[in-house]
């Protein structure tokens, strides 16, 4: 039996990045001092969730994947001997930038990154001024708490993803997100419950929370937070965290259940990827 100590944050924008950095180290230190393993932060993590707007001066929140934020996380996930997925908004070169989580290992070693694949467009949601589509597909890291995967918001509302993960072995996949109410509300009850049944792993989904009205005025939205872990069955881990404040969430993973379950329900032996002639689509 492995149990892995995984843990999750959310907050809501301070009003600075340095602020806003400070926070998160302190998050993984409180984890950490916990007996957390592996930490993932919430979507975008380093500054305000810009896609409320479209204005090109947050342009200015990209860095470098071997940037100064990842240099400093990877630096404290080596102190703290702990895994950690970093959110952050990637410059591949000026004027190209992702979406995207760099993985961390727990000796500091920078294991590679996910881009996000599925780029929305909509009110509040205005991704695509912003970032690329990722073209990394759908890497799985073999890290010290296990295989980890990631998929990033709005890609959670594709499942052909989240089967491209257990197919290439994620035993645990961190879902960051910033997410509101509205459409969404049920999405949120569901869908990483049904990821997880589907493929047979745990998800964990860090979300923000709060009102950033300090950054957008009436224009901003409330995040519900909920932060959350679904085990390999579709089962909650735990109670989902607060819908109004900051928190960081830490749960017990058994990835023994990993086996159990895909034993019990043979998913993977009953595919028929020669039968799904709409995958892909024309």
């Amino acid at each position: 039996m492995t149990v892995v100590r995984a843990a999750i944050t959310q907050t809501s924008w301070t009003g600075n990045q340095a602020s806003m950095l400070d926070a998160h180290e302190g998050f993984a230190r409180a984890a950490a001092a916990q007996g957390a393993q592996v930490i993932c932060f919430q979507e975008l993590f380093t500054g305000p969730y810009f896609g409320i707007v479209e204005d090109a001066k947050y342009y200015d929140y990209a860095e470098p994947a071997d940037g100064p934020t990842v240099r400093r996380f990877a630096a404290l996930a080596a102190e703290l001997g702990m895994v950690m997925v970093l959110p952050i908004y990637e410059e591949a070169q000026p004027g190209v930038y992702y979406n995207t989580a760099v993985v961390v290992d727990a000796d500091g070693a920078v294991l590679g990154k996910y881009r996000k694949n599925h780029i929305p467009n909509l009110d509040s949601f205005w991704e695509k001024f912003y970032f690329r589509p990722g073209n990394l597909g759908y890497p799985v890291f073999d890290t010290a708490v296990g295989k980890v995967g990631v998929y990033i918001c709005y890609d959670r509302h594709f499942p052909e993803g989240w089967r491209e993960l257990a197919l290439n072995g994620a035993e645990i996949v961190f879902n960051p997100n910033a997410t509101k109410p509205g459409l969404s509300n049920r999405l949120w009850d569901l869908e990483q419950a049904a990821a997880a049944a589907a493929n047979g792993y745990f998800v964990a989904a860090p979300n923000r929370v709060g009102r950033e009205d300090n950054e957008y005025g009436e224009k901003a939205v409330t995040f519900y937070g909920t932060s959350q872990f679904c085990d390999p069955q579709g089962n909650f881990v735990g109670a989902r965290g607060s819908d109004e404040h900051e928190e960081v969430v830490i749960r017990d993973l058994d990835l023994g259940l990993i086996r159990e379950v895909r034993n019990a329900w043979q998913f993977f032996r009953d595919r028929r990827p020669d039968t799904y002639t709409a995958i892909p689509a024309p």
